[in-house]
């Protein structure tokens, strides 16, 4: 079983790492259990249906590892979590802590504890994705560090772009869902894409 915070918006990723601030007093409660523990717990957004309180929850999550823990002055635990493996959400379980748990299943994500060192795309492909992700961040008026992009790996690159750029709810859990990394690097090129606008900019190169 794993404890869980649903958060729209907020996806974490095999390998990623994801800061949190938490003030809720349920959750500041499970982070106290998880830090007694073995320092995981699943982020996981919502799906339609439920109440305000108790929102249905989507059907595949990410377990994280605490590896970052602070508490401010006024209460509230500032956290990083390492994303670690994805999982499908079983039954939620009937228990008296004021979070959510659930059973969780990871056999069908195996791979993400797999070091995928293959090559992600071919040349073709991460152009097409850096001209993509050019007009993406001119039209939505953000930057990145263009040289740090050059030189990481196209892996850290992907899934550091999926959690952190501005995509929809429902785009996130496609990004999640997506069933490996070269997958997940086409679900990505085309949300750009369709995003993006054309224009008569010179793209960056990922080589």
């Amino acid at each position: 079983m794993i404890p869980v915070f649903p958060v729209d918006g907020a996806m974490l990723l095999p390998g990623g790492d994801l800061p949190l601030q938490v003030f809720e007093p349920r959750y500041l409660n499970m982070i106290d259990d998880a830090m007694a523990g073995d320092r995981i717990i699943g982020m996981i957004q919502t799906r339609q249906g439920g109440d305000r309180e108790r929102p249905k929850l989507s059907d595949v999550g990410c377990a994280g590892r605490i590896t970052s823990y602070a508490e401010t002055s006024d209460g509230r635990y500032l956290i990083t979590l390492t994303g670690v493996c994805r999982f499908d959400a079983g039954a939620e379980l009937t228990i008296p802590t004021p979070y959510r748990q659930l059973r969780a299943r990871y056999d069908r994500f195996e791979g993400d504890l797999a070091d995928d060192g293959a090559a992600l795309a071919p040349e073709s492909a991460r152009n097409r994705f850096a001209k993509a992700l050019k007009r993406y961040l001119n039209r939505r008026e953000l930057d990145i560090d263009w040289e740090t992009a050059h030189t990481a790996p196209l892996e850290a690159l992907v899934n550091s772009l999926a959690m952190g750029l501005p995509f929809e709810p429902a785009e996130k859990q496609a990004l999640l869902e997506a069933p490996d990394l070269a997958a997940r690097f086409e679900t990505l090129s085309t949300l750009l894409e369709i995003d993006g606008e054309d224009d008569d900019d010179e793209g960056h190169s990922l080589q």
